[in-house]
């Protein structure tokens, strides 16, 4: 979770002839597949994308992954620079001390676009239980890649020496025995 302070303001207001203050407010902020979802609830298309968002789609992204209830809009108007770059240092950071020697992230099977049905797909396929829908995303998609990595070994796994030299033995005397030959 990343959490921003996000000071009020000073500001005139031109009817009342005063000076008005908005409070502070802290924002609590999750990047997981419960956020994923309700931006493209919102949208209407794919957020795991090459393709550059608007200033809007990224910003509503900000809306929907705050966990801090009734947060006024206004508020978001409000983030710097500043607490955008940490949003998105936030956003890609793994998150795991999970590595993998092909590391390239999550890969996509025929290119096809990640929505966030397709990672309750996999989730589900892999029997991950849905709590994790609230786990940082990039935790999540390492825990999918490891879960496939565990039940889809390397097929291309080389045995070490003794164990080919075992089995090879034990194929010979298989063979020797079945045709009935000295070798």
């Amino acid at each position: 979770m990343l959490t921003l302070h996000i000071p009020g303001i000073e500001q005139w207001d031109e009817s009342k002839q005063e000076f008005v203050y908005t409070e502070d407010v802290t924002l609590e902020l999750e990047h997981s597949l419960v956020s994923l979802s309700k931006w493209e609830s919102r949208w209407e298309k794919a957020f795991l994308t090459s393709k550059k968002h608007s200033d809007e789609e990224a910003l509503w992204y900000v809306v929907a992954m705050t966990l801090t209830p009734n947060v006024p809009s206004e508020v978001y108007q409000r983030l710097t620079s500043v607490e955008i770059e940490k949003i998105n240092e936030y956003i890609n950071s793994k998150m795991t001390a999970t590595w993998f020697a092909d590391s390239g992230g999550p890969k996509r099977a025929n290119n096809e676009v990640v929505t966030s049905e397709l990672i309750y797909y996999w989730m589900n396929a892999l029997t991950i239980p849905f709590e994790c829908e609230n786990w940082h995303l990039n935790r999540l998609f390492t825990y999918i890649e490891v879960c496939n990595k565990k039940n889809n070994p390397d097929k291309k796994a080389k045995m070490n020496p003794r164990d080919l030299a075992n089995r090879n033995r034990k194929l010979n005397e298989a063979r020797r025995a079945q045709y009935n030959t000295p070798g």
